[in-house]
């Protein structure tokens, strides 16, 4: 199972949020390539980035730490926030993102996904956040009455590289994952599913993993705070 570091970006920053809201945010790095340098440092694979001005304004803000980080880090990266049409997918794909995270629009516009995957196999993932079951949007800001299932379940056939499952109510709050979601989703689709909210000790992504049908982790905040220590999670995981 591949761990994700989290670098989450605010106003130019590395932070980490509460249950999503942008008003209860914690700066951990006010240089966030360093900080994703400090990560490829310790071992990581992937970085996984989040532009949280971007995913509610609907087009990138946090641009030039994105860049900083694509340039001074030689580990693959995907990014989600704010990628709502293709110029912006492929622009991001120009700048050597190896993945876009498609979330709001995979609701709102389900067939510029399609389109994104078959155009660049490969590197096209849904983000799919939920609260309580049901699909969320625009930054978490607004809630459907879609449900998580039968939203990854309608891109079976279209070519997506990944689902990037978050439980709202977990993210940021060290309160443990939820592995019996994430891990039911992951056996309702062939999409290979990558966990996020809430991972917050090594035994969290022991669980995860140990589900066998989860295929990477993203873990941020427990990361800053020490909780992991990402060497050795990183040890654990290739046992």
């Amino acid at each position: 199972m591949i761990l994700y570091p989290a670098i989450d970006l605010k106003d130019g920053q590395a932070v980490r949020l509460v249950h999503g809201d942008m008003a209860r945010s914690t700066v951990f790095n006010d240089d966030p390539a360093a900080q994703g340098r400090a990560f490829v440092a310790a071992g990581c694979q992937w970085l996984h980035l989040v532009d949280l001005n971007g995913a509610f304004a609907g087009t990138p803000v946090n641009a030039a730490p994105v860049e900083a980080i694509l340039k001074s880090c030689e580990v693959p990266a995907q990014l989600g926030g704010g990628i709502r049409d293709m110029a912006t997918i492929e622009s991001w794909l120009d700048k050597g993102l190896a993945r876009v995270i498609l979330g709001t629009v995979a609701v709102e516009n389900p067939d510029l996904v399609r389109e994104a995957a078959r155009t660049f196999p490969g590197k096209v993932a849904v983000g799919i956040d939920a609260r309580n079951g049901k699909v969320a949007t625009k930054g978490w800001a607004e809630e459907t009455d879609v449900m998580v299932t039968d939203l990854a379940r309608s891109f079976e056939d279209a070519g997506v590289a990944a689902i990037i499952y978050t439980d709202i109510l977990r993210d940021g709050a060290m309160g443990g994952p939820n592995v019996t979601a994430t891990a039911d989703l992951a056996r309702a689709v062939s999409i290979p599913v990558i966990a996020s909210g809430g991972v917050s000790s090594l035994e969290d992504l022991t669980a995860l993993r140990d589900t066998g049908v989860i295929e990477g982790a993203i873990s941020g905040r427990a990361l800053y705070d020490g909780a992991i220590d990402l060497k050795s999670a990183l040890r654990q995981l290739a046992t």
